[in-house]
């Protein structure tokens, strides 16, 4: 091959080189702009960007008319974010300059810290929830030198850690430790500290142990790494975050929401200013549309320290900003009012602007959630039981009194109302932490629902169940038998001569129907003897005393009469004494059972949970019986009778009842509370009488006499029918019925 040759072979060599790593560049950039360009497209974007979640909307909650009780207002929140830091920046120095900010306009900011914010220092405890309250006596049980210090005082006073138990027994753990020999000082302080409640911790002890508030600021600067060029004010403002992130589980890449529902002119600041860190994320604020059924309603409260977050909540995709139903209705049905989260990736600039979005995924706001209660009588309720207990109060004050109501449709067991007093108002009672501690800390419970958290006896309520069980099992012949019905019933064959006395007096010779109006202690006395413990109780489970009613917001089983070691109370037990306690729900279902002629069902709340748009029915509320009570007709008419008589002329409660609108069954009942304690207050009825609608049950304590709760129990019938009778409330707009 000569030189020209040669040159031209090389030529073409490299000529198809090129070509070669032509075609392999061009294929390449084929295959990132063309097959795989929105893959690489969101790579690069996630370069310059980050995903943030769309908080959704939570759904309404309405009452069964379609009335919002509870809403969601779109917000924005400012939230302080650690990961947004360049790597010279200081979060605590950004910290400091948001709270600054904060101060300046009068913007409350999420700080539990038990610790004025300004000089002189001093404790809040008592300001604190039970829930913090507890996340903060687990952050000092974690906190070197406030731990020993607060173990070497236990050490000394072990008697700060008695406890006082339900039958007033004073119990202290210390005592065991204490007498443990294997045990060294270090030891035992460490385990008197392990003892320690938060019901327990007090600014004294704290002060006694040495740690002032003044020192324990030290302490946890030391623990937070707060630059000691800080002085001591701006160290609590920034120590107050820095705790409540800490306490929180947060961890330095989770967003912590400072503050709620900012105005614009904060955001405006915000984005004109260098405030590293800060970023307003869009949210939600929950609305009341009603100061009534509180405790029905229930509210929204932070996930704790205490929730299985990492097991239970985050799988769920719950963040730990989050706030999730804590009572009532809000907890109840929190599968369903909790919506879907959206995401969006935002690309910021070095001071964290959001300067453009890429994409989004919508939110999903919350299923509405239609309940059974209906405003207007729920409205009714409320305002004649408080009317009722303050007219009381001014009249005898007592330490304490509260009361609760409940109506239920006899045919559903749907919840029409369920009162409780007092009563709190769920727009305010958390807008700061002093006034929920007040509430918290209130003798009258007014947190507490009565309705389903409240136990009472029965009293004289009871009898109509008595007499069931009496004529069904045969301890009396049938409703006409008569039996002598003197002042003193005596047990037979007692030498102790155990007895019972009848308020009325001699009654003579009554039937069942005439000894319910009566209200005779001797009858019933004799019917629960003749009956026998045994076969009571299985009257009183099978009418649902005694046990869980299986309401969705949750209640107590109440308390089934026993008999003691050689004792029969089935006597005292059959006119609603001998230990048996029971809820006002509980008591509102038996009389509903009994009046729909033995038909057991589960009160509810849910009438139905619809899609946020109204356009499908996701699921409704059971209605269908449970069970069926086997009573005769004869039995019903027998006793429903002798309910009415209490209602009509020569009744106990027939002036109350005057002014019913109409005509009803009724019966009282008188709680015994014993010592020098004014007895509760017991009501039922049922109406109309011929084809029962609603049941109600409604307790007051101390209310003397069951009959001095007769008004109310006829307010409440009055506003039901009276109603009625005007038209009931229209189905709202694009609201489907179930």
């Amino acid at each position: 091959m000569d030189h020209k040759d040669a040159r031209h072979f090389r030529l073409h060599i490299l000529a198809i080189l090129f070509f070669a790593v032509m075609a392999v560049y061009l294929g390449v950039l084929f295959n990132t702009q063309v097959n795989h360009y929105d893959e690489y497209y969101a790579s690069s974007i996630r370069t310059i960007a980050r995903p943030e979640t769309v908080e959704a909307a939570r759904g309404n909650i309405t009452d069964r008319n379609g009335k919002v009780l509870v809403s969601s207002r779109s917000s924005y929140n400012l939230t302080f974010d650690a990961s947004l830091l360049d790597e010279d920046e200081d979060a605590n120095e950004a910290i400091l300059r948001l709270l600054e900010l904060c101060q300046e306009r009068g913007i409350n900011w999420v700080d539990a810290l038990p610790i004025t914010r300004s000089a002189p220092f001093a404790y809040t405890l008592d300001s604190l929830d039970s829930t913090a309250c507890r996340r903060f006596l687990t952050y000092l049980k974690d906190l070197d030198g406030a731990a020993e210090a607060l173990g070497a005082y236990l050490l000394e006073h072990p008697a700060l850690l008695e406890t006082t138990d339900e039958d007033g027994d004073i119990e202290n753990p210390a005592d065991d430790i204490l007498a443990d020999a294997d045990l060294t000082d270090t030891q035992k302080a460490s385990q008197l500290l392990d003892e320690l409640t938060a019901s327990q911790l007090t600014a004294a002890l704290l002060e006694g142990a040495g740690l002032s508030p003044t020192r324990l600021i030290a302490l946890m600067r030391e623990d937070l790494d707060v630059p000691a060029s800080f002085s001591v004010a701006e160290a609590r403002l920034v120590l107050g975050i820095q705790y409540e992130i800490r306490s929180r589980n947060l961890v330095s890449t989770d967003a912590y929401v400072l503050a709620e529902d900012v105005d614009t002119e904060l955001i405006s600041l915000l984005n004109d200013g260098d405030y590293a860190g800060a970023k307003i994320t869009p949210s939600s604020v929950r609305e009341y549309e009603t100061t009534y059924a509180a405790h029905i309603l229930g509210y929204l409260g932070d996930i704790t320290s205490d929730d299985d977050y990492w097991g239970t909540l985050e799988p769920l995709g719950y963040a730990m900003n989050d706030k999730i139903g804590r009572s009532g209705v809000e907890a109840a049905f929190e599968e369903y009012l909790r919506g879907t989260d959206g995401t969006r990736v935002v690309s910021m600039n070095e001071d964290g602007k959001i300067t453009g979005e890429y994409y989004q995924k919508e939110p999903v706001p919350g299923n509405t959630v239609e309940l059974t209660i209906d405003l207007d009588l729920q409205q009714a309720a409320e305002d004649a039981l408080a009317a009722t207990i303050t007219a009381m109060n001014e009249s005898d004050p007592v330490e304490s009194r509260g009361g609760a109501a409940v109506v239920l449709d006899v045919d559903t067991r749907e919840v029409l109302a369920m009162a409780s007093y007092p009563t709190y108002d769920l727009a305010t009672f958390r807008q700061s932490a002093s006034v929920y501690a007040a509430l918290e800390s209130d003798p009258n419970r007014p947190f507490t629902n009565r309705a389903t958290q409240g136990r009472y006896a029965p009293g004289s309520t009871i009898k109509p169940l008595t007499a069931v069980a009496a004529l069904e099992e045969n301890a009396i012949s049938s409703p006409t038998e008569r039996i002598r019905t003197p002042y003193r019933w005596y047990y037979p064959n007692d030498p102790t001569h155990s007895h019972i006395n009848c308020a009325g007096g001699d009654h003579g010779r009554l039937n069942i129907t005439e000894a319910i109006t009566k209200s005779c202690n001797y009858f019933f006395a004799e019917m629960g003897y003749r009956l026998g413990m045994d076969t009571f109780l299985e009257y009183l489970q099978a009418f649902g005393l005694g046990e869980h009613t299986g309401i969705e917001i949750g209640d107590y089983a109440g308390t089934l009469p026993e008999n003691p070691e050689g004792q029969d109370r089935a006597p005292w037990a059959a006119f609603g004494q001998a230990n048996q306690a029971y809820t006002p729900l509980q008591i509102a279902n038996y009389i509903a059972t009994l009046v729909s002629g033995g038909e057991f069902c589960q009160p509810h709340l849910l009438k139905a949970v619809k899609t946020y748009d109204n356009t499908e029915v996701v699921t409704v509320g059971e209605t269908e019986p449970e069970r069926q009570i086997d009573i005769s007709d004869s039995t019903l008419e027998a006793v429903k009778k002798g309910m009415l008589g209490y209602t009509q002329p020569g009744g106990s409660v027939y002036n109350a009842f005057r002014s019913c609108v109409v005509t009803a069954g009724a019966k009282t009942g008188t709680s015994q509370l014993g010592g020098d304690q004014t007895e509760n207050g017991v009501f039922v009825c049922f109406a109309p009488y011929d084809d029962p609608e609603i049941a109600v049950a409604i307790v007051i304590e101390h209310a003397t006499w069951g009959s001095n709760v007769a008004p109310t129990g006829v307010e409440i019938l009055n506003a039901y029918f009276a109603a009625d009778e005007g038209g009931n409330a229209v189905t709202g707009e694009n609201q489907l019925l179930p």
